[in-house]
């Protein structure tokens, strides 16, 4: 049995794996995307399924007015003693000199919770995680963060204990290692493994420099000396590797003694190009999961099998037996469940009964228009991530708009600049039309300008759908849902990656979404109703590349 990278497509970074008895669990990072924390399972490392997001109540997390690419960065998973532990940071700041990163601490008896009052352990830092000693203390580690301005922000990572009682941190915080000089020194794990502490460490930024290095001490108190050698984990020189930004994970040992390492990548698209540049691409499905197996040489140093480039197909634990879950989304939602499918997620905040409905209309999703898609404080947005590259999405809305100020319809959504949108919106001539509108790095502009689509006066409903097929994008409308008129505009997908917005932008680290949307300026809020959801993977391939 092989497990094939990434076991996480789409947006999943940051992976903390860790072991329970015979389940192995991620969690990732979610960013502004409420609510908080992704949390996967698995039981053969190889097929997986999303369990629950845990930071799902204000009281454990509030990202009111967050920034793009704020919010959850790098939470880590851990269990002891009968007890799982989950650290997460929340950064309020994302760009110049200050970070203002919150860290927490929450814990359960049970991973589906419910989940403690959080415990603030700090703000020097993000990516920070929990380390249990042989002897049950416990300290925390993190990026320690350096906001003087003839600095290198990044100062290596900070150690300091932490004291389950007191519920606090105590004693002299530390800092147990400098990094490399690829410097960005980040996301650290520490384990303990025959008699020394092993830190791994992200290094080189989270592009295409990304690299895992590894460290060891006889104790915390000791010096960290870095492993000789190459990184452990690093495609920056393989830039016609299939797995790219290679870096940033965590280390789990099987029951039967093997050992793993989960870490971000990252499966750029490109357009046709002979330049390395552009060869390693655009990766709107953002930065994903990957899992590499890892052996341990005489001198008691782990390596990735295969090389430091890490492998599409790895061998899956020996001591497992497949186990292949139920899909958990359909691929046509109707909404006639009470509860809105957990693959699905809104931007910052929950959504109340004044806001999403699945009652109000029943056997549609109601959004109530709220603030547009550039708000940073409340959405009536709904999305759910882009995990391929080839897919097609479509949604039926009745919607009933009288102003230009109210818009409802099929996003294709980064953050707040840099989205499009096929809308049911009002022109003044018109009535009631179709729009295609967008915004790219900031600056907002309609496809269709004084000459929108008319919608029928008898039409109840209007059926929208994208199409995306690799680094191109196209909507589509119709008003029967079998006749279908594509919009003048093609969209490059290369619009929604990390790597085109941070030309402009520092903080881009999230990914693609795909979703339903209504707008209202006026206040009035008026309704939109979805009567279904689809969104059906292609996987198509023309010559080895995906169309």
């Amino acid at each position: 049995m092989k497990l094939k990278n990434p076991v996480l497509r789409g947006f999943h970074p940051d992976p903390s794996m860790i072991r329970v008895g015979e389940t192995y669990y991620i969690a990732s990072s979610t960013f502004e995307w409420w609510p908080g924390v992704r949390i996967h399972e698995s039981k053969d490392m190889v097929n997986w399924r999303l369990l629950t997001c845990p930071l799902n109540e204000k009281r454990l997390l509030d990202m009111t007015g967050n920034p793009d690419s704020g919010g959850i960065w790098a939470p880590d998973l851990s269990y002891y003693e009968g007890k799982f532990y989950l650290v997460y940071t929340d950064v309020k700041v994302t760009d110049g000199s200050y970070k203002d990163c919150v860290n927490y601490l929450t814990t359960a008896v049970d991973i589906m919770g419910p989940w403690s009052d959080p415990v603030v352990l700090n703000t020097a830092g993000f990516d920070a995680s929990l380390f249990h000693d042989d002897d049950g203390r416990k300290y925390l580690v993190n990026q320690y963060w350096d906001p003087r301005s003839f600095h290198h922000p990044f100062y290596g990572i900070l150690c300091t204990e932490y004291s389950e009682q007191e519920q606090r941190l105590i004693g002299e915080p530390r800092v147990i290692y400098r990094g490399t000089i690829d410097r960005f020194t980040e996301g650290p794990h520490l384990y303990k493994i025959n008699g020394y502490y092993y830190l791994f460490v992200a290094q080189g930024g989270t592009v295409y420099a990304h690299q895992e290095r590894v460290a060891r001490a006889e104790s915390l108190d000791g010096i960290f000396e870095t492993q000789p050698g190459e990184p452990f984990l690093t495609t920056l020189d393989a830039p016609f590797h299939s797995i790219q930004k290679a870096g940033h994970g965590s280390l789990v040992q099987t029951a039967a003694g093997e050992w793993y390492f989960a870490h971000l990548m990252g499966r750029p698209l490109h357009h046709d190009t002979e330049s390395v540049a552009e060869v390693r691409g655009w990766c709107p499905l953002g930065r994903e999961t990957g899992i590499q197996k890892v052996i341990w040489d005489d001198d008691g140093w782990p390596h990735i099998v295969g090389g430091h480039k890490g492998m599409e197909e790895v061998e899956a634990p020996q001591d497992v037996q497949e186990c292949i879950w139920e899909p958990d989304c359909p691929e046509k939602d109707d909404f006639d469940d009470e509860k809105l499918n957990h693959h699905f997620q809104t931007l910052r905040v929950p959504l109340d009964e004044h806001t999403l409905s699945l009652k109000d209309c029943p056997g549609h999703l109601r959004l109530y228009g709220r603030q547009s898609l550039a708000s940073a404080f409340l959405q009536a947005h709904v999305a759910r991530r882009w995990q391929s590259f080839t897919f097609d999405a479509q949604t039926k809305v009745a919607y009933r708009p009288v102003t230009i100020q109210q818009a409802a319809g099929l996003t294709c959504y980064y953050n707040t600049k840099n989205w499009s949108c096929i809308q049911v919106t009002w022109n003044e001539t018109y009535g009631r039309v179709i729009d295609v509108v967008a915004t790219d790095l900031g600056k907002t502009f309609s496809v269709y300008k004084d000459t929108p689509v008319p919608v029928p006066v008898d039409a109840e409903y209007v059926f929208l759908k994208v199409e995306v097929r690799g680094i191109h994008y196209q909507y589509f409308y119709s008003f029967d849902g079998k006749t279908w008129n594509g919009t003048n505009y093609i969209f490059d997908s290369a619009g929604l990656s990390d790597e085109y917005i941070k030309a402009v932008y520092d903080a881009a680290f999230t990914g693609a979404f795909v979703g339903m949307v209504n707008v209202d300026g006026l206040g009035t809020a008026i309704p939109a109703d979805f009567d279904y959801f689809i969104y059906k993977e292609l996987n198509a391939k023309v010559d080895g590349k995906y169309i």
